[in-house]
């Protein structure tokens, strides 16, 4: 498409010549390699698409060409909803109109414009009605798509921090001096793209302040550079050169116009791939300047030159498309080129902490700090890796100086409107890690209640504070925070699953298990809501439900076979429908994959015991009582178990001893180890255990009955032994 267009403009040689250099040249790799470039390549397919059809349109001389122009506008909005700069082409289009279809000549120009200034009557002009339609159209498309752009945009521009922009936060004449330097500086890449860099923000380009920095002498070169071309196209008696260098001009200044920093602000520094239009431009003109040599018997020359530069501009093409093989390697790639930019060594500290190296991540991260010192993202990052390796007292220091680096509020100004959305993330991270201290809640949640008064739709510190609330036994707040959240994001299933956890906490599971199922409507894959909702449907007690809970329980354990919760609600599930052989086999599994799980150690043991297994069930018991030794149930079912089955008298006792210096007072425990005193034949102990257990619980009628028995025991023993005396005397 762009050689289509350059053979508009230029003879068929100096075309190719134009198409070859803009096909190798280095400038493009972002637009072409990385993803966000992509924008810009798919906005120009529609910039010279429209340029094609606005030129079929003016190749009759009598007609409008209102078909042809109709694409045009379909490629001019196309363009334009790619990427803003699509909208220039209309600027060149009304350019090419003037100077190549009406063939009017900058001198043309110049005798209106006098004529018009010493108020006499325009001389006569070669023009057509047409060409002033076709303009009024462009004019009234221009107009228009600009009009739809800034609805779109809410009449706003983006926030930009002086770190995205410095030059635009400076004063007068730092900022006017800044544009001008980074203007010839983009200027310079273009003619000699050797230190390319993915980013360009920060301190890579250092403020041009005053009029004696020597990087003003680039700017003065650069616009003499352009005068001298407008001059030679002023000048030129020749019309093909005077309206290719206009052309060339045309395509290389109007394009790169939006990010110039003239009419607003922009979100970076420099930023290589907004030159993939403008570079159109430029190798218009080389190759012209190429194609005047070759024509004036210099081709060896010409060519040498040529090749010279086709196979350097290749070579680096092909090298820097390699540097953005990884985000490692296209950040390291970047601080080869400069190391002034803390936003780099943060990309770099990212994708090494991606990578779960965060020893090594750490390092860049407070490189980027030292670099950029008042870098709220670089302490933020400093203090989130700390956070990772768990050096908790570090990370709380880091947040807090990122905290205090903070814009403070001014009486009569929007705190939202002066501070990055991003950076809010501190109050988030510095809560999140005060939260993991019980005793800190409160504090925790003063930070979530900042965070909100600077951004009131901050959904995840709405969602953050709610469980913070939660943890405070404050479930109406909680209640009341996540709807409040509902109301800026309605869309979001973590907030529904948030609320159907504060219902279930206040013991409503009906309405719990409405805005469960409200997350799943939103996200149907959304794990917790799955597995809570399978249990709440189970806990109903309903059959019809319990086949919904195994079927959201199963759809769980498809997606990870790991998940021991899944596997033991299944287990609860089938104990339900009485299918113990299924329940077991749940149960087998979830302790396979945590070998100290506590409830399935257990059900599946009472499940065995129950089943007249008890020698299989003695051995999850005694698992159970060594992962937890305060499992008072088990371990009176492991010592019924050695009392009744393997008559282990002593590991019975054992067992309930350990119960009773847990719970002094466990009445079944205080019985049970009477049981073993009357199976050893200790009936004076038994009964004073049994006594004992008589005045825990009075009502128990099998501890009486028991104490009772023992009782009569002792006084048979008593009897015999009294009858056995009195016969030894008489003999």
């Amino acid at each position: 498409m762009y050689l289509r267009m350059c053979r508009v403009l230029l003879p068929g040689l100096a075309s190719f010549v134009a198409a070859l250099l803009f096909t190798v040249h280095p400038i493009h790799t972002e637009a072409v390699t990385g993803v966000v470039g992509r924008a810009e390549t798919l906005s120009s397919v529609f910039f010279l698409g429209a340029f094609h059809f606005y030129v079929n349109a003016t190749k009759h001389k009598n007609k409008v060409g209102w078909n042809a122009l109709f694409m045009t506008l379909a490629c001019i909005t196309a363009a334009i909803l790619c990427k803003e700069q699509g909208i220039t082409i209309t600027a060149i289009c009304t350019i090419y109109e003037i100077f190549v279809s009406q063939k009017v000549t900058p001198n043309d120009l110049k005798k209106c414009l006098k004529s018009l200034m010493n108020g006499k009557s325009v001389p006569g002009i070669s023009w057509s009605g047409n060409a002033t339609k076709r303009i009024l159209f462009l004019a009234g498309v221009t107009v228009t798509l600009l009009v739809f752009r800034i609805l779109i945009m809410g009449a706003r521009l983006p926030i930009f921090t002086r770190f995205d922009n410095p030059a635009s936060a400076s004063e007068t004449p730092t900022r006017q001096l800044s544009y001008h330097y980074l203007i010839s500086l983009n200027a310079w890449l273009l003619l000699f793209p050797c230190d390319l860099c993915c980013d360009w923000t920060m301190g890579t380009v250092p403020l041009v302040s005053t009029i004696t920095d020597p990087r003003n002498i680039a700017t003065v070169f650069m616009y003499t550079i352009l005068g001298i071309l407008v001059h030679a196209a002023v000048t030129s008696r020749r019309h093909v050169k005077s309206t290719t260098i206009i052309m060339g001009l045309a395509f290389l200044v109007i394009p790169f116009i939006p990010a110039s920093n003239i009419f607003f602000p922009v979100g970076f520094v420099v930023a290589e791939r907004v030159l993939y239009m403008p570079s159109m431009g430029f190798c218009i003109i080389v190759a012209y300047g190429w194609h005047h040599i070759y024509t004036n018997r210099l081709r060896k020359l010409s060519w040498v030159g040529l090749v010279l530069l086709v196979v350097c501009h290749s070579c680096k093409t092909y090298r820097r498309n390699w540097d953005w093989e990884t985000e490692y390697s296209l950040f390291m790639a970047g601080l080869r080129v400069n190391q002034k930019n803390a936003k780099l060594f943060n990309n770099v500290g990212h994708a090494l902490e991606s990578q779960g190296h965060y020893y090594e991540a750490l390092q860049f991260f407070n490189k980027a700090v030292s670099v950029q010192q008042d870098d709220i993202g670089a302490h933020i990052n400093v203090g989130r890796t700390y956070n990772h390796l768990n050096m908790f007292k570090e990370a709380e220091e880091a947040y807090l100086k990122a905290k205090s680096l903070l814009p403070k509020a001014k009486p009569g100004q929007s705190y939202q409107a002066r501070i990055a959305p991003n950076h809010l993330n501190v109050f988030l991270n510095l809560a999140n890690l005060i939260a993991k201290n019980s005793t800190r809640l409160e504090e925790a949640d003063l930070l979530y209640r900042q965070a909100i008064s600077m951004r009131a739709d901050y959904t995840q510190a709405y969602i953050n504070r709610g469980d913070v609330l939660l943890k405070l036994n404050r479930t109406k707040e909680a209640q009341e925070v996540y709807e409040r959240a509902l109301f800026y994001d309605s869309n979001n299933p973590d907030i529904y699953y948030n609320l159907g956890v504060v219902f279930l906490e206040q013991g409503k599971a009906s309405q719990a298990l409405a805005y469960l199922d409200k997350a799943l409507e939103y996200d149907p894959e959304h794990e917790q809501a799955l597995l809570n909702s399978a249990i709440l449907l189970q806990e109903l007690g309903r059959a019809e439900l319990r086949k919904l809970a195994r079927e959201r329980l199963l759809k769980l354990l498809h997606k990870d076979t790991n998940n021991e919760r899944v596997h033991f609600n299944l287990g609860m599930l089938a104990m339900d429908d009485r299918d113990l052989a299924g329940a077991e086999n749940w149960f087998r599994r979830a302790i396979q994959i945590k070998p100290d799980f506590r409830s399935a150690l257990f059900n599946l043991a009472l499940l065995l015991a129950d089943d007249h297994r008890p020698l299989e069930a003695a051995p999850f018991l005694n698992q159970l009582v060594r992962h937890h030794p305060d499992h008072v149930k088990g371990l009176i079912l492991l010592g019924d178990i050695y009392i009744n089955n393997i008559k282990d008298l002593d590991a019975a006792e054992n067992c309930y001893k350990r119960i009773l210096e847990l719970e002094p007072n466990n009445i079944q425990g205080v019985h049970n180890l009477c049981v073993v005193y009357v199976e050893r034949g200790s009936l004076e102990r038994a009964e004073t255990c049994l006594k004992r257990a008589h005045e825990l619980a009075p009502h128990e009628d099998y501890v009486l009955r028991h104490l009772n028995i023992v009782q009569s025991r002792i006084a048979l023993a008593k009897k015999n032994a009294e009858q056995t005396t009195g016969e030894t005397e008489n003999g």
